[in-house]
Parts: structure tokens; C-alpha cells; sequence
């Protein structure tokens, strides 16, 4: 069978600035990796594969997609127009007159239930207009091509759910714990898929690292340098025992081709996606209702109570759940429900696994000590983009200084129209010394600070007096609250240059 390949490209350069991290509707396998390991666990490396091949290959599948393409006319300038040459490149791309054409790319996937339940990637099948399975033959499997019906999509994850028909039960596998024993880094690992659309194909390694993130929110990607190429994605990742602890998405590489480090989605995140997507059609995930950046070692000594760079920073409290709680910014998120809170990613991935409705209790510092609250989590798909708005108008007041390497002025009309402002209050950046502390953590021309010490300032002589409180508690750092087009982020300044 003729394909072509559907190819989500997107970069990610290491220290040479060559490779490339590909998403690929033709998928992902697993390449055999044996490397030399020590006699005493020499008998731990499994003999063969060809055992766990055949135990799960009859609910691996193949996934075809077809989609029409709009045709194409000659490029503008190119072929002058009228021209008999217009006729032959339309007829040439698309046919007759530019008329639109049918594509088709491949990919793989998982049957996870006797009813024909199938798990992809999200990117194997979005746009298309028809789907096809092919299941492995033999074993009392469908032999012919079965459509499959779109029951619901992830991109956040690049997860997909779809359901074919068929008279008798479908063989079908379990997920397992990508958190347990059989993922860890050094375990054995076996992908199966549709390599560079060459048809059912085995491959193996091991779990090379796990917790990595590449470009989503809710990233947990198990690294494996088993062989994966385009055509595999959306296909199994197993353990020994046979259960799916990832769906294979994407490689990192210079040519599109396996050079062993592969990524699998874990199966922690896809089995909360898959039983929303069965269930609802759509995910539906807890939301907090706050921004948050992480805590960096030079803001531990501008929070008081602060140990260790930990946590999750609270830079805006819009209406919500968070404001309903009580939240504030300038608030450290310690715990959630129960559990530490490292950085704003693992908070993320909490707050999004979590039910929405659900009142879950958090632990925030806040002036030096712990205060617990208590907040009944909204929905992210339809609450955040209310809460957020894209912008506001602001209006304006005078006077301008020289501190920290920064010039500062209240805001004016003239102010808000250069630098398109979207806060009505705070003291904005005019111009920045390019030697200074703040000009490395890049603050830029056009900030609003609109709190230092973690207290609101809107002019000049509230900025001194933040950094005279400052100094006479001891710190050696003062933290500001800097907006940029809406989007807060604290950032940490030390205050030696003001007390010389």
C-alpha cells in the first residue's frame, strides 16, 4: 500500500543545534538494545521476546486515515495566467482543474477492551474524514478493515479514543502502573506498531529515563531507547508482564529516524484521559484558577518562612476557585490534597488529575507561616479562558526614578499607549541600565512591577519603602511582581546596589 506520511514536526535542539524532535502520524517502535551488564544480573535479561510478542500482538493495530486535500492551483508569478502551462500544473498536483484530492496516512494503535475500544494518538487521526483499522492476522481476529468511530480527543496529551464494531469479543490488553515495578529506568521494555507503514513490527529496549517533558502541560513522557520510527505512533509501549505502561508519540532525532531515544506517554496520564474520553467524550479537568510560576533558589531569601526553593508561586488570583478559597498572590503553594507540591509542573498534573467539584484542602505560606484552605475545583476546559481574558484598558498618573538599574514611572496615558499596557496600576519600566542584575533576569522596557516585598505598589515612594522594609528585616533580595501584556512572573532583585 502507497502512503504518505503525516508528520507533526517540532523542534527541540541539543548543545550542536541539530536534532529534532518529531510527532509522527506513521509512529513508533522499539529497537533491541543489549548492552554489557554485570554477570550477576546476566540471567535477569530475558531470553526472548517472542513469547510477549505473541501474547499481546493480536491487539495491536494498524490505523489508516484518509482526508481530502483542497486542491491546489499553479503558484501566483509563476505560470502566467491563461497560460496552456496553468492547465498542466493544476492537472499535474491535483487533476482536473485544481479539484481536491484524498490523502491518506498511517499509524498505530491498542484495542483495550472486547468491545473495540482503541487508543492512538491524537495526531494519527485529527482531521480525518474516515478511519480504518487492520488487526494482526490470525488468532480469530477481524481479517478485513474495520471503520472506526472518533469517540473523543486529547491534544493536551496527544491522546485519541475510537471504537470499532465487530460480532464477537475483541482481544484486548490492560494497562499497567508506569510508576511501579517494570517501568523503572533499566527495566525491559517492547513497542509495537507500524514503522514507516511497513505493517506489524516488534522492537525492544529499556526504559532509559522517566518524567520527561517536551512541549505539553501535562507531559510525563517515559523515555525508552527502544527503535522508534514514523508510522509507530499511537502504538503500545509493554512491560514483561505484557501490560501498556505508554503510547509511543514521538522521537528525538536529526532526520526523522530512531537514533534510540524515543518517548512513550505514561500510562498514569492516559488511563485518567481514556476514562474521561469514554465517558464524556471530551476531558474534564480540576482547576485551580491561578497563575503560577515556579520558586527559584535566588527568591528563597525575599520569602519569609521559605526553606528551600519549593513549591508553587501564585502571581494572580482572578474569580474562582482559588479567589473563593482565599488565595493570594504572592501565596506559596506547599501542598495539595495531601501532597507535596515540588514545582508548578507536578502542581499542574495534580490539579488536572484531580475531579472537577472535588473540595480539596491545600497548605499555602503566606507572611512567613502555613495557612490551610479549602477549594472546590472548577473545570480548566471551560473556566479558564473566562477567568483569563485576553486584556483590559488602563488609565494613568506622573513621576519617574532611578532604582535597582531600572527607571520606574507611574503609569500615564502615553505610557499605556506605547507600550500597549494592560494594567491600570503599577510603576512600568521606561528605560533599564543593560549592566544591571534586572536587565540579565530579563526585565524589559514596557514591565509593570506591580508589587514588591509582596506588597502592591503604584508609585514611587511605595517602591522605596518596600526596599526600606526589605533592608531593615535583614533580606538581601527583594521580589517584584512584573507584568508583562497581562502575564505576571515574580522575579527576585538583590538589594545591594540600593544600599551602597
Amino acid at each position: 500500500m502507497t502512503s504518505q506520511v503525516l508528520t507533526l514536526q517540532h523542534h527541540h535542539q541539543d548543545t550542536t543545534g541539530r536534532l529534532r524532535l518529531w510527532f509522527t502520524g506513521i509512529a513508533i517502535a522499539a529497537g533491541l538494545a543489549l548492552a554489557q551488564t554485570a554477570p550477576a544480573y546476566a540471567q535477569e535479561r530475558p531470553a526472548t521476546f517472542a513469547d510477549l510478542a505473541e501474547q499481546v500482538s493480536p491487539s495491536v493495530v494498524n490505523i489508516t486515515t484518509s482526508t481530502t486535500v483542497a486542491g491546489r492551483t499553479a503558484p501566483e508569478g509563476l505560470v502566467p495566467e491563461g497560460s496552456p502551462f496553468e492547465d498542466f500544473f493544476n492537472d499535474l498536483e491535483n487533476g482536473p482543474r485544481g479539484a481536491p484530492r484524498r490523502s491518506s496516512a498511517l499509524g498505530s494503535g491498542f484495542v483495550i477492551s472486547a468491545d473495540g475500544y482503541i487508543v492512538t494518538n491524537n495526531h494519527v487521526i485529527e482531521g480525518a474524514d474516515e478511519i480504518e483499522i487492520e488487526f494482526f492476522p490470525g488468532d480469530g481476529q477481524p481479517s478485513e478493515l474495520l471503520p472506526a468511530e472518533l469517540v473523543g480527543t486529547d491534544p493536551n496529551t496527544d491522546i485519541a479514543l475510537l471504537k470499532v464494531e465487530y460480532d464477537t469479543p475483541l482481544q484486548f490488553v490492560e494497562f499497567g502502573d508506569s510508576d511501579a515495578v517494570g517501568a523503572r529506568v533499566g527495566d525491559w521494555v517492547m513497542a509495537m506498531g507500524n514503522p514507516l507503514g511497513q505493517g506489524f513490527s516488534v522492537s525492544a529496549g529499556i526504559v532509559s529515563a522517566r518524567n520527561r517533558a517536551l512541549s505539553g502541560t501535562y507531559d510525563d513522557y517515559i523515555q525508552t531507547d527502544a527503535a522508534i520510527n514514523r508510522g509507530n505512533s499511537g502504538g503500545p509501549l509493554f512491560n514483561m508482564d505484557g501490560e501498556v505502561i505508554g503510547v509511543n508519540t514521538a522521537i528525538l532525532s536529526p532526520n526523522g529516524g530512531s537514533i534510540g531515544i524515543g518517548f512513550s506517554m505514561s500510562s498514569a496520564v492516559v488511563t485518567n484521559v481514556v476514562d474521561q474520553l469514554k465517558e464524556f467524550g471530551e476531558t474534564r479537568r480540576g482547576w485551580l484558577g491561578v497563575r503560577i510560576q515556579d520558586v527559584t533558589p535566588d527568591m528563597v531569601d525575599a520569602i519569609e518562612g521559605l526553606d528551600m526553593a519549593r513549591g508553587a508561586l501564585i502571581t494572580d488570583v482572578p474569580p474562582g476557585p482559588a479567589a473563593d478559597a482565599g488565595m493570594l498572590a504572592g501565596d506559596v503553594i506547599l501542598t495539595f490534597d495531601g501532597n507535596d507540591v515540588p514545582d508548578t509542573r507536578d502542581l499542574v498534573r495534580m490539579v488536572g488529575n484531580s475531579p472537577v467539584g472535588k473540595e480539596v484542602p491545600v497548605v499555602v505560606l503566606r507572611d512567613g507561616a502555613n495557612a490551610d484552605l479549602l477549594v472546590t475545583l472548577g473545570r480548566r476546559e471551560t473556566d479558564e479562558a473566562v477567568a483569563f481574558p485576553a486584556s483590559e484598558e488602563a488609565p494613568a498618573a506622573p513621576e519617574e526614578a532611578d532604582i535597582l538599574g531600572l527607571t520606574l514611572s507611574e503609569i500615564t496615558d502615553e505610557l499605556t499607549d506605547q507600550f500597549s499596557l494592560s494594567v491600570t496600576e503599577g510603576l512600568v519600566i521606561t528605560a533599564i541600565d543593560p549592566d544591571s542584575e534586572a536587565a540579565s533576569k530579563g526585565l524589559l522596557q514596557g514591565d509593570v512591577i506591580t508589587e514588591a516585598g509582596q506588597q502592591a505598589v503604584t508609585t514611587v515612594e511605595d517602591f522605596n519603602a518596600r526596599i526600606t522594609e526589605a533592608t531593615e528585616a535583614g533580606r538581601k533580595s527583594l521580589l517584584l511582581l512584573v507584568r508583562r501584556g497581562g502575564d505576571p512572573r515574580f522575579v527576585a532583585l538583590s538589594l545591594e546596589a540600593a544600599n551602597e
